[in-house]
């Protein structure tokens, strides 16, 4: 009988059974790395161990200024805005002149100043002419005393109108050139009463002011405070003194060390939290009022379950473990840490079971497996 047709013989005498699945090329696992026997030499294998630590509480807050170095600043009288010399962000020192205002109660000030100064002149000279006729015997000594007396109330009343122009916001070389050339100031000066930056400006040109409105808000920004609210399970493990760490995200996660400075002593009825402040050096002006921040506070101590720090990887801004999956290979596994403490990081989440983590050499491990994936994708 005649062989089979050629594509049959084809089938028959070349054909090779299909590869078995069990023993198909696996998938390649970028997370992944096969350890030789050198890079598995230096690694330090073995499983998170438990330990006492004190819990780190992580408390959304946010930055203020520092209330104690925050002024407010309105107008000293009753008056219509002539001039605004500052914007907001300016830098202003103490005594500044901020805006001028025309004011019909310092125009009247600086007339009962003018007033008081041309009778204590008058006065002066009274006793003057007394002191020379006392001498000559033309009067007795109680008109001498009366004149002095006289002196003595015009020179109280010159004191006080000058008290009052002071208080009115003029500097003392105005009222000295007010009392030499009798020429009224047109305007009055709001100023400056500390150093800082203008963080707030509600002023305009041809406003009618009164002294209890709130024009300018001047604060020193050398220091902020962060504000948190601090849960009241856990307002016990705040106290006034304590140092704690602040994290600010907005500042490539910048960490500052603080020291709290109050902790309200009223629970909020609303939120159920303890207000609770921390000052904060920024002489680099780098942290701004109203950035979010972190507090983290040391809480109370338990036992945990815990690697070294040099068990840890960040990779893509998360941190990492090695995992040991099979002998002689390990994967990167995403894990869930809480902050360093003394060289180690607790778990918050538990890792694999009965699964071997690198301990030592984490960091050596993740740029061979970098480098691999590297020359792979090449």
């Amino acid at each position: 009988m005649v062989a089979c047709s050629l594509p049959l013989l084809v089938a028959c005498g070349d054909a090779k059974p299909p590869a078995d699945k069990a023993t198909a090329t696996a998938p390649f696992d970028p997370a992944a790395i096969s350890m030789d026997k050198d890079l598995a030499a230096i690694m330090k294998i073995g499983q998170p161990t438990s330990m006492r630590i004190a819990e780190t509480l992580r408390i959304a807050g946010r930055l203020e200024v520092n209330a104690y170095k925050t002024a407010r600043i309105g107008a000293p009288v009753t008056g219509r805005v002539s001039d605004i010399k500052v914007i907001t962000g300016a830098q202003v020192r103490q005594g500044q002149t901020l805006a001028s205002l025309n004011s019909q109660e310092v125009t009247q000030a600086q007339l009962a100043l003018l007033k008081a100064h041309s009778t204590e002149q008058l006065t002066t000279r009274a006793v003057e002419r007394a002191q020379l006729l006392l001498a000559a015997d033309v009067i007795g000594a109680a008109e001498l005393q009366r004149r002095e007396s006289e002196q003595t109330v015009a020179r109280a009343e010159k004191r006080a109108a000058t008290d009052q122009l002071r208080i009115l916001g003029l500097a003392m070389q105005s009222i000295d050139q007010l009392e030499a050339t009798g020429k009224l100031i047109p305007a009055a000066p709001i100023t400056a009463t500390q150093s800082g930056t203008i963080i707030e400006l509600k002023i305009a040109v041809g406003q009618v002011v009164q002294p209890s409105d709130s024009l300018f808000v001047v604060s020193d920004l050398g220091s902020v405070w962060a504000i948190a609210e601090v849960p009241e399970q856990q307002a016990e493990s705040v106290k006034r003194g304590q140092r704690v760490e602040i994290e600010v995200p907005a500042v490539n996660d910048n960490k500052r060390s603080g020291e709290i400075v109050f902790v309200a002593d009223v629970v909020n009825p609303e939120t159920r939290t303890v207000r609770v402040g921390v000052v904060l050096d920024n002489r680099d002006r780098l942290l701004k009022p109203a950035m979010l921040v972190t507090m983290l506070v040391e809480g109370r101590v338990a036992q945990r379950m815990v690697l070294p720090a040099s068990a840890v990887v960040r990779d893509d801004n998360v941190d990492h473990v090695f995992v040991l999956t099979a002998p002689g290979t390990a994967r990167l596994t995403r894990a869930k840490l809480g902050p360093e403490r003394d060289g180690v990081r607790p778990l918050l989440e538990s890792l694999p079971a009965n699964q071997g983590v690198i301990l030592d050499g984490a960091f050596h491990l993740n740029s061979e497996r970098q480098k691999r994936n590297l020359e792979r994708s090449g």
